[in-house]
This record gives structure tokens, sequence and C-alpha cells, in this order.
């Protein structure tokens, strides 16, 4: 059961999870209550219980603190989902260091500009995934390897890569700090200590690294829970990445609150998750709706006993109403909801609530956070009236403590009066839920990852055959929309869609990838230079309509 305190935080019974709590604190309390209860399943059949994670993050925290790590500095995890990304999360948060996710699709040159603007001092990484080499790749991208031992030459602050598979995390720990000098360090961490850096981008191509604190990374997934209704001994398998927050907060930190038992997948495969989900009872499933249809789409969907599924959750601008009620006639789950938030918003803004009807789900993406405010502006920034569409503006707790070394794009995008312009439209109606309609920002949301169109184009400018370049969102029947590439090409240059695919899948992560190029004469620009995009979208549409 769950009560709210006067600020809208959550009472978990044994545990009251405000804005003042950490990530130590947590681990702590839910070794002591759930013991040997399982906590994580790894893909090898392998558990880790809650007293056993405690175990195992205090081991690893020791063994960062023996390789110098100090309070603040950042240290990276580049790899899939598994135990040991979970652990070493945990791990670095709890003794005051900075964890900073990386994209498992990133390149060398895109990990490298994560790496280089942080100055993180460690990363972890696997061997291989999906046919990548992450160490290979970003000495590849970085000027090769370092002297003095170093590992990566033009990251001068990387001083060591350590695997999180194979034996290289028991390498790792065979130098250890003492128990006293851990807890010490356990000890300096305060709510107000930052805990993570999640890099997201915008208008301007250049990614920026989003900080949040502990307090508000543990306040805002225990109101996940209670939004959901998760409750001790479900059992989740968490299929969304680790470096996203639908896998990190939504993810495995709303599980270890609430008591819930985790299985990591480092992939998606339809019919091994169908499997899973029959074989070991799965009662939450989450994530993006093109992962609902694809399990629909399996050819022996309904083979697989799906009754133990409870809640479900998917979340985008606008899902499918068609996904809403599959969720709850063809999955069978009791609870299925929609939500909102972006990374700047410690990854919620909004949710709907079990009580709420279909079309509330389905229309809307609910209601703001206990404590979280709402404001929809026009052009001048001016309040609107109830209804009319305008500028989403989010203030509240759950707001981030701003962009990690760039003051100028954090007072862009909090103002002086602690408002959160998030660059997206949408209205707010009489009952109060909010509706996303469009993205001032001009993300395309490609399968649930979101790609920045000026990122995109900073690196095709870079293409010999291309004098400028525009991307726009296009639809797409199975990921909601991808990347179109609009180019102006250079003189006597040709290039065909084959040939930009090839040479796109070496330099950025395969979601980026341009799915249809149209070449084009010229852009529709404003009097000031700027691309119209919905006027080239026009054009290019009626080329292909043609």
């Amino acid at each position: 059961m769950t009560t709210m305190d006067d600020r809208g935080s959550p009472h978990f019974s044994g545990l009251d999870i405000t804005l003042d709590h950490t990530l130590p604190q947590l681990i702590a309390h839910v070794a002591d209550r759930y013991g040997e209860t399982p906590f994580i399943v790894g893909e090898d059949g392998g558990i880790t219980s809650f007293a056993g994670f405690r175990d195992r993050v205090a081991r690893l925290g020791r063994a960062l603190i023996a390789q110098g790590v100090e309070h603040g500095d950042r240290v990276a995890i580049w790899a899939p989902n598994s135990p040991e990304w979970i652990v070493a999360a945990s791990a670095i948060e709890g003794i005051g260091a900075i964890m900073v996710p990386i994209n498992t699709r990133f390149k060398g040159g895109e990990a490298g500009y994560v790496l280089g603007k942080t100055r993180a001092c460690l990363l972890f990484t696997v061997g291989a995934f999906l046919g990548n080499d992450y160490a290979a790749m970003l000495r590849d991208a970085n000027g090769g390897a370092g002297e003095n031992g170093r590992p990566v030459a033009g990251l001068p602050a990387l001083r060591r890569i350590v695997r999180l598979d194979g034996p290289g995390l028991a390498a790792f720990e065979t130098e250890l700090a003492d128990e006293a000098t851990l807890a010490a360090r356990i000890a300096a961490v305060r709510p107000d200590t930052i805990a993570d850096i999640l890099f997201t981008s915008g208008t301007t191509g250049q990614p920026k690294g989003a900080m949040h604190n502990h307090g508000q990374a543990m306040w805002m997934p225990a109101l996940w829970n209670r939004s959901n209704d998760l409750r001790a001994g479900d059992r989740m398998v968490i299929i969304n990445p680790f470096f996203h927050s639908f896998g990190y907060r939504s993810g495995w930190v709303s599980a270890l609150i609430a008591g819930i038992t985790v299985y990591p997948l480092a992939t998606f495969d339809a019919e091994a998750v169908l499997t899973l989900i029959e074989r070991e009872k799965i009662s939450v499933l989450m994530g993006p709706p093109t992962l609902f249809l694809s399990l629909m789409e399996h050819p022996r969907f309904g083979d697989f006993d799906l009754s133990s599924l409870r809640v479900g959750h998917t979340g985008a601008a606008n899902v499918p109403i068609e996904v809403i009620r599959a969720g709850r006639e063809i999955f069978g789950f009791d609870i299925f909801l929609t939500s909102f938030g972006q990374t700047e918003s410690t990854a919620l803004v909004t949710v709907n609530y079990p009580d709420a009807s279909f079309e509330t789900i389905a229309r809307t993406v609910g209601m703001p956070l206990p404590g979280v405010e709402l404001k929809i502006v026009d052009a001048e920034g001016r309040a609107v009236p109830q209804g009319e569409s305008g500028e989403l503006l989010v203030r509240g707790p759950n707001v981030m403590q701003g962009y990690f070394e760039d003051p100028e794009q954090t007072a862009a995008t909090i103002d002086a009066d602690g408002w959160l312009h998030t660059g997206d439209v949408g209205c707010i109606g009489e009952d109060g839920t909010l509706r996303i309609l469009d993205r001032l920002k001009d993300v395309v949301i490609v399968g649930g990852f979101n790609a920045y169109p000026a990122e995109v184009e900073t690196i095709l400018r870079q293409h010999p055959a291309i004098a400028d370049i525009c991307i726009i969102g296009w639809p797409d029947e199975r990921m909601g929309e991808v990347c179109a590439a609009c180019a102006i090409l250079k003189p006597g240059a040709a290039l065909t869609l084959a040939e930009l695919t090839g040479w796109c899948r070496d330099r950025m992560a395969n979601y980026k990838v341009p799915r249809h190029l149209f070449l084009v004469d010229d852009f529709p620009r404003t009097p000031l230079g700027k691309v119209q995009k919905f006027l080239l979208r026009e054009r290019v549409k009626d080329r292909a309509a043609g």
C-alpha cells in the first residue's frame, strides 16, 4: 500500500522515497528487506539476490576507489543490458561519482564526444556486441592508443577501459579499498549529489549532458511505481536499453525500489521474449509501440501463455490507439498505460493512472506528477487559454540540474523562473490531461530512439558528394517515423540511397541513418536563411506521391 506525503511523494512501507534519499540508502534498505529474494536474473540463468546485489555493488565500489575514482568524477558505461551494467552503475553512483551511459548504437566518434565532453576517467564496456568492438572503434576514431598506458590518444582524461564481460570485472576487483573508506564515501553522498549525466541533443546538433541528482533520481521512479501499480513480487523483463531512461529509471531503478525481480535482455528477439514471459511468469512488460507490434506479428504469438502479464506501459508522442487496445484485449494486461517525459525532466512529466478511461490513455499522456506544474505558452512566451496549443513548459522537482558545463544552453532551456522549455507543442484539457501535438525541435523518433536532425546533418555534411543537407521525419509503418535526407549535391556529383546508407552506417548509430534520399536543387528558406522544413516536406512528399 502507498500513501502520499505533503510533497506528493509516495510512501512505500518500510521506506519513504522522497527527494531526500540516495541510491546507496535504497540499496541498503532493499538488501535488508528482501534479502535472498532474486533481484536480477541474467540471460545465462545466474541469479543475484537483493542482498547479493548490495555485496556486489560494495565490492566494485571499493575497486573504483582503489583505482583513484573520486567524488564527482565521471565514469562511463558503453555496454548492452546485463546484470553487470546495473552493478557498475550502482557502484559508480554509490561512491559519489557520476555515471555516464553511452548509447550502444553509437560509433567511435559519437562515443568519443561524450567521453571527451565529460572527461570520463574510466569506461566500462564489453569485448564485442552485435559485431562491434567498442574499444577498437573508440581508438580508431580518436587517434589510436595513447602514451604511458592511456587507452585512447584523443581522450587524455580516460585512464582505463574495463570489460564487464568475461574475466574483466574480476580482474579489476583484485585491488580493493578498505570497508571504512567505502563507508565514508557512501556517507558523503547526499540527495543533491549529481548521480548521472544523460546525453541528449537539440537544434544545435551538439549532444548535451543533462545532470540529475540522487534525490530526484529516486523520487521519479517511486512515482512511476505508484502510477503503474508496480509491486514487490512482480517480474519485469527489461528490453529497453539501460542507456535510455525507459530502461534505466523506469526499468531497473523502479524495480529496485519496489522489490521486483528483473530479467535484462541485451537484444530483442520476439520468440525469446515470448518464451521468457511464459516460462518465468513475467508480469511487467514496458517499451515503445514497436515492441508490442513486433511481438504480435510473431507467427506463433497465439501459442504462448501470456496470462501472467499484469502491467504494460508504452510511450511515444502519439501512440496508435490499436496498440492501446491490443494491450488490453490481446496481451491481456490488467493495466496498460502511457506517459510523457524527456531526459531533461528526469524522464517523466505526466502519467496516466490505472483508473483512467481507455479514451484518456489512448488520446493523452495523462496528468502531471505531484508537485509538477505545466504551462502552455505562445511564441512570445505568454500563457495561452486552456485547450489552446503552444510550447509546453514544465516546472518542478523533476527538472534537471542543468547541462554539464554548459551554462548558456542551460539558461536557454530553463528560464529564470525555473520553467523548463521542452520544445514540444501540447495542450491541456479541461480535465488537466496533457496532449502532445508536435515537436518544435524537429526530433525524429525512430522506434523509440530520438534522432536529432542537426546532429545527423553535421555528420552528413562531411560526405564528399553533399553540398548541403536537411533531415526531416518521414512516416514509416513499423518505426513510426524515420530520417529522410534532402540533399543538394556538389556540381557533377552523384549519390544513391544505397551509397549514402553504406557511408552512414560507418559513422552513426543505425537508427539515425536516413531511410530515404531526396535530391533537390535548393531549400525553401526564411529571410534569415533558416530552412522551412514544412515546405520542404511538402515538396518531396509530392514527388514521392508522383
